[in-house]
């Protein structure tokens, strides 16, 4: 059973990190918004500025569908500090109505997203998978999945 508090505050998290393999093993990584609804975490293609549309993270989970998520919290009291880990299989959604959701819920989220709604495709990870940290907190255990 998952954590409420930990699917809360992965949640509520403006920011992660979306890791991916190349064709040759090697890790890439990406800053990523995303939506996180009920077990499954959504991310899209948005109009920020990219050198090509052909990005090597959609090339990635198409080729090798396993991808990591990490979101975490910092601040200066380190007793607040947080990490989560969640992985799982990614599916590339090009159009269609899980990839109208997806475009609600991040909207729904971030602001900047009504205005200017992302135009790729979608990445939707189906976490099997949650690892967790708390600084002074119980979250060193595997979570739900």
């Amino acid at each position: 059973m998952l954590d409420p508090d930990l699917s809360r505050r992965v949640a509520e998290a403006r920011v992660a990190r979306l890791a991916t393999t190349d064709p040759d093993g090697r890790p890439h990584l990406v800053p990523i918004c995303f939506a996180l609804v009920g077990e499954v975490l959504y991310s899209a293609v948005d109009q920020k500025p990219k050198r090509s549309r052909d990005l090597r993270r959609l090339r990635n989970l198409r080729e090798r569908p396993w991808a990591t998520v990490l979101v975490d919290h910092y601040e200066e009291d380190w007793s607040r500090l947080w990490w989560a880990r969640l992985r799982g299989r990614a599916l590339v959604l090009e159009d269609g109505p899980r990839a109208d959701r997806a475009l609600a819920a991040l909207a729904e989220k971030y602001p900047q997203y009504r205005r200017e709604p992302p135009a790729g495709p979608v990445i939707a990870l189906e976490v099997a998978e949650w690892r967790s940290w708390r600084a002074g907190g119980p979250d060193d255990a595997p979570q739900g999945g």
